[in-house]
């Protein structure tokens, strides 16, 4: 491996936001994750538009680490396959794989950190414990609440919120971008009690 004069040269972290690709997902809610590494990225003036480990990505220092920003764009069910390419690529440790994503179980605009955890019904995240083989990588939630009792929850996810509702998960997801900077810099334990 090759060694690093200087520390910040070396990946530390693999920040992965989930959704699908392509305009018809674009303003869904199962695209909240894609969301929140979009406005990272043009926080730090960066775009993801390299294209490797089946996914758009870019390399960033955030939170006091050199990190790894990517969209997979195998789907939300493959997201596991771009995440587990960069992580072996880079070397990066399963604890050092953020994970941002819509949760269905939390209210509209809440968020939750957890440090590790079983998938709860996202397929994304199913597929990412199986490529990793672990459950045991960081996660920010970004609640999209639930449709009603007579509600579809396929429908639900990739539908479009309305405007009222946008306005609060894009607040959510600006919010999810300062969670995911703690856990960076402070850990998980910080982040869930300044977050959650």
């Amino acid at each position: 491996m090759k060694l690093f004069g200087n520390k910040t040269s070396a990946v530390e972290w693999l920040i992965a936001g989930l959704g699908n690709p392509g305009q018809k997902y674009e303003k869904t809610r199962h695209n909240m994750g894609f969301l929140a590494v979009d406005l990272l990225a043009e926080e730090k003036g960066v775009k993801l538009n390299k294209v490797k480990f089946k996914a758009a990505y870019n390399l960033m220092d955030f939170g006091g680490a050199r990190c790894l920003v990517m969209k997979p764009q195998t789907y939300m069910n493959l997201s596991g396959e771009a995440v587990r390419e960069a992580a072996q690529f880079y070397k990066i440790p399963a604890d050092h794989v953020l994970v941002i994503y819509d949760d269905v179980s939390l209210p509209l605009g809440k968020l939750r950190v957890r440090p590790t955890g079983s998938a709860g019904g996202h397929n994304g995240v199913r597929n990412i414990i199986a490529h990793l083989g672990t459950q045991d990588f960081p996660r920010v939630k970004v609640g999209t609440g639930a449709p009603g009792e007579d509600g579809n929850m396929i429908d639900w996810v990739v539908g479009v919120p309305s405007q009222g509702e946008r306005k609060v998960l894009l607040e959510a997801c600006q919010r999810a971008v300062r969670a995911a900077e703690c856990v960076i810099e402070q850990g998980c334990q910080k982040a869930m009690n300044s977050f959650n």
